[in-house]
């Protein structure tokens, strides 16, 4: 993390993204697209207001993370407020300072009208407030690179919030540090009401290996859609494990070849250098309290030695 001494921070909330990412990563895949009509519809009604709820933002828990990094001097949400999914957080973005910038609802013309006047805003905001160190942009389009990267060229800290499975890699790679909003203190991980390794099992093992080898197999989209979107939440934790790994890997012998024949390296240090090549990198978001779980669940790659407050870590040899 950058020096936090006198920083002052900007804060832009792409507001409808993070909330229809959250929405999607509670309720499945394109959950929210599915349920938008009852939710124009009647937000009152139980059965959408209960999936609502349960996908409910903490606003609190990004304004928190973003406070961490310095003084807040701007915060700001962009979001058509008149719509009632977004209404219901008004007060508490007040309440947190927070100036709501409404837009409009979206036509044809104005498909990315959040990311054009966000992007402007904040450009303008560099120009306008040349003190400003820190630039949080809370959203998860790729729309964002260009906008991340003209914040690092004019010399600002860039840290991007989004949520797990929704953001793209780019906008990650993008910033100088990215944390995954499932991952900050507070919020709470979503729990799907039902098993998908139970669902798995209760198939059988012929058909769910089975491909389709006729036109009339190849023509049902709809049991294979539901298959790949059950299967896909265990199979995106699993690559993740496997990349943190790779990820550990490449910064040792990095580190090892730049530490002039040193076997042993800080573990602050590598977990800086993974951080550098990969901003989305979080040991938390990947299920471990500290860095030194994760170093030790790597036994396999990587030998920790802690003594006192310091903590080595080297390349185990094979």
């Amino acid at each position: 993390m950058a020096d936090t001494q006198d920083a002052r921070v900007a804060v832009y909330l792409d507001f409808d993204n993070i909330v229809i990412s959250w929405y999607d990563r509670v309720h499945g895949r394109n959950a929210y697209g599915k349920d938008r009509q009852r939710i124009a519809d009647d937000p009152n009604d139980p059965e959408v207001a209960e999936r609502l709820s349960r996908a409910a933002i903490d606003v609190g828990a990004i304004i928190d993370y973003a406070s961490s990094f310095g003084t807040l001097v701007l915060t700001r949400a962009y979001a058509d407020w008149s719509s009632p999914v977004n209404a219901e957080y008004r007060n508490q973005l007040v309440a947190r300072a927070v100036d709501l910038v409404q837009l409009f609802p979206a036509a044809a013309y104005a498909k990315n009208g959040a990311d054009i006047r966000l992007a402007v805003d904040a450009v303008e905001d560099m120009f306008r407030l040349p003190d400003l160190t820190h630039v949080v942009i809370v959203a998860g389009d790729s729309d964002y690179v260009p906008l991340a990267q003209r914040c690092k060229r004019l010399g600002r800290y860039v840290i991007g919030v989004g949520v797990a499975g929704s953001t793209a890699k780019s906008l990650a790679a993008a910033c100088d540090e990215f944390e995954a909003y499932d991952s900050l203190p507070g919020v709470e991980k979503p729990r799907p009401k039902a098993d998908p390794v139970e669902k798995a099992t209760s198939k059988t093992p012929a058909k769910s290996r089975r491909k389709p080898t006729t036109k009339h197999d190849a023509a049902a989209p709809e049991e294979s859609a539901s298959d790949e979107s059950e299967s896909d939440p265990i199979l995106t934790a699993a690559a993740a494990q496997n990349e943190a790994t790779a990820l550990l890997e490449r910064a040792l012998r990095l580190g090892h070849d730049k530490s002039d024949g040193d076997d042993w390296l800080h573990s602050s240090a590598v977990k800086t250098h993974m951080r550098r090549m990969d901003p989305s990198f979080s040991e938390k978001a990947l299920g471990y309290r500290s860095f030194s779980e994760f170093l030790k669940s790597r036994d396999a790659i990587a030998e920790l030695s802690e003594t006192g407050h310091e903590r080595l870590v080297r390349l185990t040899e094979n």
